[in-house]
């Protein structure tokens, strides 16, 4: 039996990037409301955007550092939205029961993976699991878009009991390497199909999907506790 990897396509910011990443076979659409990202979305352009999105496609609110009471707010405004993605700081014990959430970590050492372990020992203690973690790659002062690459040598051992979603400088000459390595739910991808921040490339996005696809064709049972 093969495993199909997901792909996520982060970062979009424009229609025609959002129809196209849709069209080659994108699982779920990442929306960046991250202030100092050069993809950050206004609420009307990212109304925009949603309000063209078919029923079945997977909208994700990206977000760093944002107050509860600002981002329930901004759900609230913005219900199109099926999942968020939280970075650095947050209190995820009030997120709502009935929302995808999605836990990101940037990884730069066994000792960020030490780091995940005793978050989620937090999160069983306290009854509410993320949904997935997102493990980008490690920059200073950066919580996510790095285009660093996560250490997949480490991360090919590394099973949390969660869907794994690794991100962090993929691009469609590296994707399927580190599918065969870290054997991941899903890759997310940003800057690595990109002409310019927030504007994708149709040539790599296309090179990319098929990537994943030829590499999740190599994949069959899994070592991991990840549902795929």
């Amino acid at each position: 039996m093969t495993v199909p990897v997901r792909v996520k396509i982060c970062g979009l910011t424009r229609e025609e990037d959002v129809a196209l990443a849709l069209a080659l076979g994108a699982d779920a659409l990442g929306f960046n409301f991250a202030p100092t990202s050069p993809r950050c979305l206004t609420l009307p352009a990212a109304r925009r955007l949603l309000a063209g999105l078919p029923p079945f496609a997977v909208a994700v609110g990206v977000h760093v550092n944002r107050p509860l009471g600002e981002l329930v707010g901004e759900l609230a405004a913005l219900p199109r939205l099926q999942a968020i993605q939280l970075h650095g700081t947050g209190d995820e014990a009030g997120i709502p029961a009935d929302l995808t959430f999605i836990r990101a970590f940037q990884v730069r050492d066994r000792a960020s993976l030490d780091q995940i372990e005793r978050y989620l020992d937090r999160c069983r203690h306290h009854g509410r699991l993320p949904s997935a973690l997102l493990l980008d790659g490690y920059a200073t002062g950066q919580h996510g878009g790095t285009g660093q690459r996560a250490p997949w040598h480490l991360l090919a051992d590394f099973r949390p009991g969660l869907p794994v979603i690794l991100a962090g400088g993929l691009t469609p000459d590296n994707v399927a390497e580190a599918i065969t390595l870290v054997r991941p739910y899903a890759v997310d991808v940003a800057s690595g199909v990109e002409s310019a921040p927030g504007i994708k490339d149709a040539h790599k996005l296309e090179r990319f999907l098929e990537a994943v696809v030829r590499a999740s064709a190599s994949l069959t049972w899994p070592p991991s506790s990840s549902p795929h």
